[in-house]
């Protein structure tokens, strides 16, 4: 129980940063010492490792399967997936309520994140070639385009959401990349904490009585979110794995020049809602853009000497 709980606490702090567009549940699981184990794990599920499931009733089967689910570190996994997903759960309302009641300062805030995430991830590229430059423009340049069409209205369809934690799952094997990133850049991340907080507040009122189908409506969302990152993690976090082990320089100059092509979104919601709020003002904006990049400034240095 106390293993489980240290890990369950760590599995939390990587779910608390992983809410925040620009700081990195990857970069906490370096922090707290648990990278290299998750890869380990992750890289070590076979699905056919769980064929002994099939035969309860005899012993040998069961023996098998603990082995098994033992070597591939699955009681690991699931206390850290446990603390991820509490604190998403606590946390996406929270985030959600500041991202659409306070705008300015809070897309302020998410702007010195990224921006200064891109600043120390440009770091780790220690070469610039033709073939790097030129992935890093057509990286920004799509990045610029996508996250334009995102500032207005997206559609928030089944596929769209199951793509969405396909793609942000990807952030568990990223140092330095937030899913919540993905979520911002794909015009999902305020639909997804809002239909989260809705979810687990429509649960709650149903012990007082509450009605049920919008506990459906988003649940459905929520569950199909979470077979995306299932999906995700074991097809395209381990594609993201082989390159960043076998082309780190290309790979890293893409992902971080994804997220100064992504710039253009908070700046622009920052720009549509001034003015709405006492705290709609460009020195509010402005100053919580230093608080933020101050932040990732400081995780960067407390984990300067640590290995990728």
């Amino acid at each position: 129980m106390r293993e489980f709980l240290a890990v369950y606490l760590k599995g939390f702090s990587m779910g608390a940063a992983d809410v925040v567009p620009g700081v990195s549940g990857g970069t906490i699981a370096l922090i707290v010492g648990i990278y290299d184990r998750l890869i380990r794990a992750l890289t070590a599920i076979d699905p056919r490792a769980f064929r002994p499931v099939l035969r309860p009733h005899d012993p040998e089967a069961r023996a098998r399967l603990r082995t098994e689910l033992e070597r591939m570190e699955i009681p690991f996994l699931i206390a850290l997936g446990l603390g991820v997903a509490t604190a998403i759960v606590v946390l996406s309302g929270l985030m959600h309520g500041a991202a659409t009641t306070y705008p300015v300062a809070t897309y302020g805030f998410f702007f010195g994140l990224i921006a200064a995430s891109a600043i120390v991830l440009y770091g780790e590229i220690d070469r610039w070639t033709a073939g790097r430059v030129a992935i890093s423009v057509g990286a920004i340049a799509l990045a610029f385009v996508v996250s334009g069409t995102t500032a207005g209205d997206v559609p928030h369809g089944l596929p769209i959401v199951l793509l969405a934690g396909a793609i942000a799952i990807c952030a568990m094997i990223l140092p330095g990349v937030s899913g919540a990133f993905f979520l911002l850049i794909l015009g999902q991340y305020e639909y997804m904490t809002g239909t989260l907080s809705g979810f687990i507040e429509g649960l709650i009122g149903l012990l007082d009585g509450g009605a049920l189908a919008p506990v459906i409506d988003s649940a459905s969302v929520v569950v199909v979110f979470g077979v995306g990152a299932v999906v995700g993690l074991f097809t395209m976090a381990h594609a993201v794995g082989y390159a960043l082990e076998h082309y780190r320089a290309a790979t890293l100059a893409m992902l971080v020049s994804l997220m100064v092509g992504a710039l253009r979104l908070p700046v622009e919601r920052v720009w549509s809602n001034l003015g709405e709020t006492p705290l709609g003002t460009p020195g509010v904006a402005v100053a919580m853009a230093l608080v933020g990049a101050g932040a990732v400034l400081l995780v960067n240095w407390c984990t300067d000497d640590l290995e990728y």
